[in-house]
């Protein structure tokens, strides 16, 4: 958390009072869609995936979440709505849970927490959210893969072939093709 804002020893000791170790096996949920998310959590080892369903019924990735991450359904955690997106285990994971309500309510008091919060939000999602709108309107989807090998290298290789094609908005089948002719 440092590296967005440093926090007083104060505020360190406020948020550990908040943390819970936690377990979840690949394939289980830390939220499914149409939940009301109560939770950050962080990922101290492990692979998730933070997708949606379109309307016709294909889940759509929208990021990775692998170690040293902050994973939520932001926008339905601040509204207190229900979820349009699910997360999912891609792989065994160990992570830090700890309820949204009350980390939010130490932004009041802990004037570096709220800080911290914003730098991360402006980075993790507003710039890198542009620059992924710009990506998935103008780029080819031979781009947006090599895109992604850059954005994702440090775990690419433990995501499997649908889960990367979904993310990319394209069919496994163009995926494969996109990959060879990229070895050749």
């Amino acid at each position: 958390m440092s590296e967005y804002y440093p926090l007083s020893e104060t505020t360190k000791a406020a948020l550990l009072s908040l943390f819970q170790h936690k377990k979840i096996k690949k394939n289980d949920y830390l939220l499914r869609i149409g939940e009301v998310p109560k939770h950050y959590y962080f990922i101290n080892h492990g692979l998730l995936a933070y997708y949606f369903i379109a309307s016709n019924g294909d889940s759509i990735i929208k990021k990775f979440f692998a170690e040293h991450s902050l994973v939520a359904s932001t926008s339905a955690v601040i509204q207190e709505t229900p979820s349009q997106f699910a997360i999912v285990a891609l792989e065994d994971c160990d992570y830090i849970q700890f309820p949204a309500a009350k980390f939010r309510a130490l932004f009041d008091t802990h004037h570096d927490l709220a800080m911290f919060q914003l730098r991360y939000l402006e980075k993790n999602w507003v710039v890198a959210k542009e620059n992924l709108e710009i990506s998935l309107k103008y780029d080819t989807a031979k781009e947006r893969y090599l895109r992604f090998l850059e954005e994702y290298k440090a775990i690419q290789n433990r995501i499997k072939q649908h889960h990367i094609a979904s993310f990319l908005g394209i069919t496994p089948t163009q995926l494969s093709r996109i990959r060879k002719e990229l070895s050749l």
